[in-house]
């Protein structure tokens, strides 16, 4: 109950308060069912009223297509590393390289997605990694005479990472300025299940198909995702309606998100929440079969209940703060809620060690560790483009999507370290304490 507090909305009164409402005002581009006089047009074009929800199919689309890339072909580990004929150190650094891309690529995609705007840069990005994982179907695929070397391969998938980098802020972007306030956090939320849908399709085809094809499948099949979202891009994305230059200057105004403390705050918060979420995507499934062994069936129905579950809540949660408009409570609590699922999973795995009896519990509470730890992305999201103003959201989106994926490549070289000195328990320990240092980092309530 006193958890409770930290989610009903929160009532107050003052210039705070009218200062937060006129930014997230301001940051209103458009709300296509209410459209300004004059805004039934742009760049020559007039939008119906569900033209927004094709820009956030286009934004799902491009996330999964990402996401499937990103996740599917470190889940071809074991056939590429007999494929390409590699040891597990060059396997090991070849997958970093892919995250290293992309944690590299965020930024600049960003800066450049609010000086052109999201249609140029989506279509720029997703068309470049088309043709080069294209050219990677052709060039950089194990034949039976001979294999890429581990250089070319590491390359390529840095290269990979690099152009797919250009999908998250310009997405972003594009939704935060085709649906109004009172949406937003909704259709946030919605594009944020596209990336363990995308991942989850992708880890369960890649790996058929690149044993059953080769990886000129594999790669061919990625390119062919990527063209199909840049073929939706270009048919349906476009800059929303505006309300003249007036209303052009001011969602442009305000100071630039790598100034500003707040956005660095909540991007950090993120960052910070997102270790104990790739330590249960990472290493649950180890935990589970090494120290409480458990069978390939339940580790996997495990990891589909965390992935089912977090989609779900991640809808109900954008719709929920969208009504309540408590978006700030709601990841302050979210952060607590993690830290105690953590600190409870920690305990049961150490009494679970002196009373094997408990180690059937162990799986039920990874699913509420993880779907907690997984529940707020699109709220985050949608605060912090808020909080950056229209003109910002896509360096603000990306400067967060950075942290993210430096958390994809610290997390998974951190827990075996973690392991050797304080076995599982110390594992669960230290992802509580991650989500307790993000509890106060995340903003108050204006």
């Amino acid at each position: 109950m006193k958890l409770w507090r930290y989610i009903r909305p929160v009532k107050t009164d003052g210039p705070a308060q009218r200062e937060y409402e006129i930014m997230s005002a301001i940051v209103t581009r458009n709300d296509c069912r209410r459209p300004a006089a004059g805004a039934a047009a742009s760049a020559g074009r007039a939008f119906g009223p569900t033209h927004r929800w094709k820009v956030l199919g286009i934004g799902v689309a491009a996330n999964a297509g990402f996401s499937a890339t990103f996740s599917g072909i470190p889940a071809t580990a074991v056939v590429m590393r007999q494929g390409y004929h590699l040891d597990n150190a060059s396997l090991g650094a070849a997958l970093g390289l892919l995250g290293l891309g992309v944690a590299l690529s965020e930024l600049p995609w960003g800066v450049l997605t609010d000086r052109w705007g999201d249609r140029r840069v989506l279509l720029t990005g997703l068309g470049a990694t088309a043709m080069w994982l294209f050219a990677m179907a052709i060039l950089v695929v194990p034949t039976k005479i001979a294999a890429p070397s581990v250089v070319l391969l590491s390359a390529s998938l840095l290269v990979a990472g690099l152009l797919g980098g250009s999908v998250n802020g310009s997405s972003g972007r594009a939704i935060m300025g085709w649906f109004g306030e009172g949406e937003r956090g909704f259709a946030m939320s919605i594009r944020q299940t596209a990336v363990p849908l995308g991942g989850g399709l992708g880890a369960l085809v890649m790996p058929w198909l690149a044993l059953g094809f080769g990886f000129a499948a594999v790669f061919g099949l990625l390119a062919a995702l990527s063209a199909l979202s840049a073929f939706f891009a270009w048919r349906w994305l476009h800059e929303p309606p505006t309300q003249g230059d007036a209303h052009a200057a001011a969602v442009t105004s305000g100071p630039a998100p790598l100034r500003n403390i707040e956005v660095w705050r909540i991007s950090a918060a993120i960052g910070l929440l997102c270790f104990p979420q790739v330590a249960v995507l990472t290493f649950a499934s180890v935990f589970l079969h090494d120290f409480a062994g458990m069978g390939t069936w339940v580790t996997s129905a495990t990891l589909a209940a965390v992935q089912t579950g977090a989609m779900a809540m991640r809808v109900w949660s954008g719709r929920f703060t969208d009504r309540h408009r408590n978006r700030r409570p709601f990841l302050r609590f979210c952060s607590a809620l993690s830290a105690l699922a953590f600190l409870v999973l920690w305990v049961l795995a150490i009494a679970a060690a002196r009373q094997p009896s408990l180690l059937l519990l162990l799986p039920l509470m990874v699913i509420v560790a993880g779907i907690c730890v997984s529940a707020w992305h699109g709220v985050a999201y949608t605060e912090l483009a808020t909080l950056a103003g229209a003109g910002h959201v896509g360096t603000a989106l990306s400067l967060a999507n950075t942290l993210v994926f430096v958390g994809f490549c610290l997390v998974p070289i951190a827990i075996p370290w973690l392991l050797l000195l304080f076995a599982w328990p110390g594992v669960w320990l230290a992802a509580a304490i991650c989500a307790a240092i993000a509890w106060p980092i995340f903003l108050r309530t204006a």
